[in-house]
């Protein structure tokens, strides 16, 4: 089954900024990529809100039917649209993405959970757009790490409440971890996954271990 249309909306998509439907691809993918940052919506709905599952139950079936949609792309039932040509014999990215979100979501403390929610979403696509900029690109990878470093102030500080010196702490920290497990080339794992859960865990683990670090000096 071909859940699209051969390619003729991102053809066209393409042809509005210049090209063809290689670049309407590439656009439709970034997009959908900042799509993921919708799952904080989750944060914004009263409990009981879908009244006959609680809330997170609600988000883990919808990871399990993104889940079952890639079981039938693996198994060639279905068709799915902007799947590049090394993802049809490996897990495609959406699904890694998926999977991170709703655990970053549902395990990690919710301004951890923005700033790397926020960072995945919004970071990832810049560096890939970056790496398309012909050598040498001194944008790259400090832009990349202002950009997390301020979405990851902003939920830390902002929404955590966080001090001042444990929130630029952490920033660092997360920054590095992300853009840094970003450049890496691992067969077995998507950096959709990693950049979300890596920098995740780290300062999940720092507050477990220091309670008192989000108000340390602050």
């Amino acid at each position: 089954m071909q859940l699209h249309r051969g390619g003729r909306w991102r053809a066209w998509l393409g042809r509005q900024f210049g090209g063809e439907t290689e670049l309407g691809d590439r656009i439709w993918r970034r997009c959908l990529h900042l799509i993921g940052a919708l799952v904080l919506v989750y944060y914004l709905l009263p409990t009981g809100f879908f009244v006959v599952l609680p809330n997170s139950r609600v988000l883990l079936l919808a990871l399990f039917l993104v889940l079952l949609l890639e079981a039938l792309r693996i198994l060639g039932r279905i068709e799915l649209p902007t799947i590049r040509p090394h993802e049809h014999e490996r897990v495609a990215s959406f699904a890694y993405y998926a999977v991170a979100l709703v655990a970053a979501v549902l395990l990690f403390p919710e301004p951890i959970a923005i700033a790397v929610v926020l960072g995945t979403a919004i970071v990832d696509p810049v560096i890939g757009e970056l790496r398309r900029l012909p050598k040498p690109r001194p944008a790259q990878p400090v832009l990349p790490l202002l950009v997390y470093s301020g979405l990851a102030f902003a939920a830390l500080r902002g929404i955590g409440g966080w001090g001042v010196h444990p929130a630029i702490l952490a920033t660092g920290i997360a920054a590095v971890a992300a853009v840094g497990i970003e450049s890496l080339r691992m067969r077995s794992l998507d950096d959709d996954l990693t950049m979300t859960l890596v920098p995740g865990v780290i300062l999940t683990t720092i507050v477990w271990l220091v309670p008192s670090f989000p108000s340390w000096a602050g």
